[in-house]
């Protein structure tokens, strides 16, 4: 049986990349069903349960999946690098927000500012503390703060997604600091 770890690990690269892996199709707006999910797992030697399941969507710290209200269907609420339409609503964000990266990006950042690269939006945070996350999985983490709020007055869109990350389509650099 694999961990909730390894669980994690799977349900991202299948319901944020790679449907096609386990031979299932995620609707327009990401969702699939549970029942279609877990049986194309089985299929694939990860046999794992609705309780599992359930729990690596709650325990997960980054609230990366959620249920719909019946626990029917299940998406990943953003990051993803296939086209979907996560049926977000525009908000107006912060004054500031946060990303967090490392020293060997600064330069490409600082001239070309943030850009989506093979995902559908950038990601941003609205504290300090999950922007560090995020910069130390690629190494000693840089926190930098992006003038939202000035972007959005010049008619820049804004999303917050189901766990509460940001996404915009990019960021100039003339609205990055460190």
């Amino acid at each position: 049986m694999p961990n909730l770890t390894h669980i994690s690990k799977l349900l991202s690269k299948i319901l944020r990349h790679q449907p096609d892996l386990i031979g299932i199709q995620l609707d327009e707006n990401s969702w699939v069903e549970v029942s279609t999910l877990l049986q194309n797992l089985a299929k694939h030697q990860t046999s794992i349960s609705f309780e599992q399941l359930k729990e690596v969507v709650y325990t997960n710290n980054k609230k990366r999946f959620s249920f719909n209200d019946d626990f029917s269907k299940i998406r990943a609420n953003q990051g993803h690098s296939i086209e979907v339409d996560l049926a977000l609503q525009t908000q107006i964000p912060p004054d500031i927000l946060y990303h967090g990266t490392v020293e060997k990006n600064l330069t490409s950042i600082f001239e070309k500012g943030l850009s989506k690269m093979n995902r559908q939006h950038v990601h941003l945070s609205a504290d300090t503390e999950t922007a560090q996350k995020v910069g130390m999985r690629h190494g000693k983490p840089i926190i930098l703060k992006i003038e939202s709020k000035k972007m959005y007055d010049q008619g820049y869109v804004f999303y917050l997604s189901e766990n509460h990350v940001w996404l915009i389509d990019s960021v100039p650099s003339e609205f990055i600091h460190l």
